[in-house]
């Protein structure tokens, strides 16, 4: 797999999808600007450690950004070169897990919008599902287990440095106010690989919502289920809930949960 990853189309359509989406710098502080002539002088070395093994991916930057409903969203911010790399890892995981995932899952995925979401859900509630069970995940991103991710990686992922490196960006840590702080769970928001680990991580719910034959929308770590009673709406909570935190080792915010 890693040489799928490093082939030379794929290494192409990262770089130029990095340098299209701009953004700002990492720990190095270096600018997106100056990331092809970056790989242009350090790509043999580079490559080298990724073929061995042995390249380390540097600490994400911590940034807040407020929230549309108050309070802040943390994101860490990986340097130019990591985005990089992550962009060039994500392509080909897509290409692998993206056919397979629910029909009912629209965020950060290709061809699918926040628009097919809203129109999915306006097809439950016509046909009498109008109560709506609000799953909130608490501090989905901050929460995801490593282990059981990489488990769940490992059955499709049969390269073993392609793993290994996920694992490293996984724990490469944040830096905020110039200390580095390790990452012992959780998947940053801020790079190319975060989105698609969240898609691998929760796609695992939304294959227990269709085997149960619920009507659900998600997006994201954003998941609303449609019911046609509140009787019903509360039953699923209650069951899915133990689900989440029993099976996947997530927590669901209770206080912000509800069967509206």
């Amino acid at each position: 797999m890693l040489e799928r990853i490093l082939s030379r189309e794929n290494l192409i359509q990262a770089l130029t999808r990095v340098e299209g989406n701009k953004g700002s710098h990492g720990v190095d502080e270096m600018p997106v600007q100056n990331l092809r002539a970056h790989i242009l002088e350090h790509w043999t070395t580079i490559r080298g450690q990724l073929e061995k093994g042995t390249y380390y991916p540097q600490p994400v930057r911590r940034v807040e950004i407020p929230k549309p409903n108050g309070g802040k969203r943390k994101l860490g911010i990986p340097t130019v070169m990591d985005r990089f790399l992550q962009q060039a890892i994500a392509q080909v995981l897509t290409d692998i897990y993206d056919p397979t995932f629910s029909q009912h899952s629209y965020g950060f995925r290709p061809k699918r919008r926040g628009h097919d979401a809203v129109r999915e859900a306006r097809n439950y509630i016509k046909q009498g599902y109008r109560w709506v069970v609000d799953m909130d995940l608490e501090k989905f991103f901050d929460k995801v287990n490593h282990d059981r991710l990489m488990r769940t990686l490992s059955q499709r992922i049969n390269d073993s440095r392609v793993l290994k490196l996920i694992r490293r960006y996984l724990q490469a840590g944040v830096m905020e106010d110039g200390i580095v702080r390790p990452n012992t769970e959780g998947a940053p928001q801020g790079g190319p690989l975060s989105p698609l680990l969240s898609n691998i991580v929760l796609d695992e719910l939304d294959k227990e919502l269709e085997k149960r034959g619920l009507h659900f929308v998600r997006y994201a770590d954003d998941c609303n289920i449609y019911v046609r009673s509140k009787r019903a709406g509360l039953r699923v909570m209650k069951s899915i809930t133990k689900f989440i935190e029993g099976k996947l080792k997530l927590k669901v915010n209770e206080q912000k949960s509800a069967v509206d």
